[in-house]
């Protein structure tokens, strides 16, 4: 079983490799046919889909590991939360939008940004330090939890749910089970 850093690790490209896809167009505004529009916008669901369950699971197992194991944890968990939160604002809204609406790009390419600095901060100002105080038998239990979790996470931003542990173990899992009854029912997230 990997362990947290190297499931985290794996989250981080896949976004990366979509984020890099979507810049790459083309979009309405460089003469993008309907057929193609069509595939950003499955591209962009993909991407928000990944992006719910990787922060669902963070901001239930993670963020707490954080708190607790390093001594600016509170500050770390806090910054990295509150940019979360920014971030299913802006999928929420991108979520609700065709990829030949006006206002897609613009949301696209804030998220983009966002999403690079966030993964950033992550990877250069939280990682190295929680590696320092996990044991590695505590990295793979977290990555453990990580894994299971994404299993039953919510597909959807919840912009409106809290990001503290105790409201998302309550909460996210009838998040999840209405965002998985969704996709089924309009064919979001399937190839």
């Amino acid at each position: 079983m990997a362990d947290v850093f190297d499931v985290l690790s794996h989250d981080h490209e896949e976004v990366k490799q979509i984020l890099a896809d979507l810049e790459r167009g083309p979009t309405k505004a460089t003469g993008a046919t309907e057929p193609q529009l069509a595939e950003r916008k499955k591209l962009t669901d993909r991407l928000i889909i990944e992006e719910s369950k990787h922060e669902a699971v963070e901001e239930e197992y993670f963020w707490p590991a954080v708190q607790k194991m390093m001594p600016d944890g509170d500050r770390l968990a806090g910054e990295a939360t509150g940019q979360e939160q920014e971030g299913k604002v802006v999928l929420d809204k991108l979520g609700k939008l065709d990829a030949s609406d006006s206002e897609f790009e613009a949301l696209l390419a804030r998220f983009i940004a966002a999403g690079r600095g966030h993964m950033a901060y992550e990877e250069t100002r939280v990682w190295p330090g929680l590696r320092g105080v996990l044991s590695a038998a505590d990295a793979h239990e977290l990555g453990e939890k990580l894994v299971k979790g994404k299993d039953i996470a919510p597909t959807r931003p919840h912009p409106n749910i809290p990001p503290r542990p105790g409201i998302l173990k309550a909460a996210g899992p009838a998040a999840a089970a209405a965002d998985r009854l969704r996709d089924a029912a309009t064919g979001r997230g399937k190839d």
